[in-house]
């Protein structure tokens, strides 16, 4: 058995790394441990000309495609969303996009507004502090002054527009739309001794120059100086509880593959939407016959994951849209409800840059515009560097039928049970779909485009994993109090996406992290009455 420490943190992602930073200047004792291991930036695709054909094998955003020993297979038949992860120091940071919006303030009061879902028990006012504490820790690049915020400080210039985000601001000025310079955790101009971007490729098979914030460059690295202590390659098999109900600490399988017991006085858990109820069902027992924290039997409910579309289109100017990040300008337009839409809440348009070369050719095969025969190469011609567009990302709004539950017969490389997913698109996103496509053909037809394609629905797109875990003032209906506390084990601390109330219609990042800052301040302010 390990020698007992005082906080025990489960998961090393976007969460982990920022709480246990925050925690260590209270001297207490901290171990994370983290079923992945430290990359390498020269091991990213991006640093090699074979970055785009690794996106679909090593470097998948699926970690059924993927496969690495890090991983965990996940059941996701009964779903039209496939789930995308990342397992490893850094957790899916490692593979974002470097997209970094705050969820709005009216993202936690959807229920007094829209009469739909419930309030978050916290606020944006209450969350502001530490959406700018995490800003300055991860380096976050961005314009002032956007209408659709409260006002917020920039740590740093903007990224570039490019091409494309001149194009595409002109047809949404010509339209009389919102948009905006998007925020975005990647150092337009060197920031705490991480180099800026100089525009190797797209962001999402990992920046080999550093420039974007991965939490393993940003929080772990000042979270190890503070003597935070972090094992690698430990897959926790479930959390053990006493006879009182309280968290006793986490079995695990270490490098070697051999079990150890981590006792600990304190046990956060930071494993994302899919893992933490994977690990709280996994940690049934005797006091906990339906899954630890569970007592509302709503632990693996309530599952969001943002339904996507994509609208894209052609102009005869060249862009350079294969370099760069991906995202360089967002739109609010469509964000708050608005009575005369037949759905209720909204969306953020997310508008990208083209595609290297190969995308580009399969995406023109798939769609007809590149077909084969005499006219191949010349269809290519007036693609590549041709293309832009957008991706709207859909509030997805709770529902108990979408879960996580543990497949009765899928296990992990360690024989843990592997999580199953059931999610069934609600009506409401499906109309919210349909006015993002119909929307955005209208700003690339603005824009000149030719050649328009459109997909309702992306399906390798579940990458935003929430509301698993919810958190509540009342223990019937949800699983955390609001400060992160489980209500049934006083001892237990959940701070990754599952807490979310709503998902809002921006990535969760931002706010992910801010939560988890949010909770260990208010570990360290009730640190005398942490367990009453």
């Amino acid at each position: 058995m390990n020698t007992p420490v005082d906080v025990l943190i489960i998961g090393g992602g976007a969460s982990g790394a920022a709480i246990a930073w925050s925690l260590a200047e209270t001297r207490m004792r901290i171990v994370c441990l983290e079923q992945g291991g430290w990359m390498k930036n020269e091991a990213f695709p991006s640093s090699g000309s074979d970055w785009e054909a690794r996106q679909f094998a090593d470097f998948s955003i699926s970690p059924n495609r993927r496969g690495l020993p890090a991983d965990y297979p996940i059941n996701d038949d009964d779903s039209p969303i496939k789930v995308a992860n990342f397992n490893g120091i850094g957790g899916g940071t490692i593979l974002y996009a470097g997209h970094f919006p705050r969820l709005h303030p009216s993202d936690f009061r959807v229920r007094t507004l829209d009469d739909v879902a419930d309030d978050w028990p916290i606020d944006y006012k209450t969350l502001e502090p530490f959406f700018a504490l995490n800003d300055r820790m991860m380096g976050v690049a961005g314009l002032q002054g956007d209408p659709a915020y409260p006002p917020k400080t920039a740590v740093m210039p903007p990224l570039p527009l490019g091409e494309s985000g001149e194009v595409l601001g002109a047809a949404m000025n010509r339209l009389g739309w919102h948009w905006w310079p998007s925020d975005a955790a990647i150092n337009t101009q060197t920031y705490e001794g991480r180099a800026p971007c100089i525009n190797l490729g797209h962001c999402g098979s990992g920046c080999a120059q550093g420039a974007k914030a991965t939490t393993d460059a940003t929080y772990w690295a000042e979270a190890l100086r503070a003597r935070v202590e972090l094992r690698d390659h430990c897959r926790v098999r479930r959390i053990e509880t006493d006879g009182n109900g309280m968290a006793t600490g986490a079995y695990y399988i270490d490098a070697d593959k051999v079990e150890r017991f981590q006792p600990a006085e304190l046990v956060i858990v930071a494993c994302n939407g899919i893992g933490t109820p994977r690990l709280l069902l996994n940690s049934a027992s005797e006091h906990f016959p339906d899954g630890l924290c569970n007592s509302s039997g709503l632990v693996g409910r309530n599952l969001m994951f943002h339904p996507y579309s994509q609208v894209r289109g052609h102009v005869d100017r060249k862009l350079e849209g294969y370099k760069g990040p991906r995202i360089g300008i967002w739109s609010k337009q469509f964000y708050e409800t608005d009575p005369s839409h037949d759905f209720v809440r909204g969306y953020t348009y997310q508008f990208s840059r083209g595609y290297g070369p190969v995308a580009t050719a399969v995406n023109g095969m798939a769609s007809g515009l590149i077909p084969w025969g005499p006219a191949h190469h010349d269809s290519f011609g007036r693609l590549f560097d041709h293309s832009l567009g957008m991706l709207a990302i859909c509030e997805d709004l709770p529902e108990e039928i979408n879960r996580v539950s543990i497949d009765p017969d899928l296990k992990d490389s360690d024989g843990i049970p592997a999580p199953r997913i059931t999610y069934r698109l609600s009506e409401n996103s499906k109309r919210m779909l349909d006015h993002s496509v119909a929307r955005g053909v209208e700003i690339l037809q603005a824009a000149g485009a030719r050649d328009i394609t459109t997909k309702k629905l992306l399906t390798d797109a579940g990458w935003h994993l929430l509301g698993t875990a919810r958190m509540g003032t009342d223990p019937k209906n949800s699983v955390v109090n609001e400060w992160g506390r489980s209500h049934d084990v006083r001892n237990l601390f959940i701070v990754d996406g599952s807490v979310f109330v709503t998902s809002g219609g921006v990535n969760p990042t931002s706010t992910i992290q801010t939560i988890a800052l949010y909770v260990a301040d208010q570990i360290k302010t009730r640190i005398y009455e942490l367990f009453d």
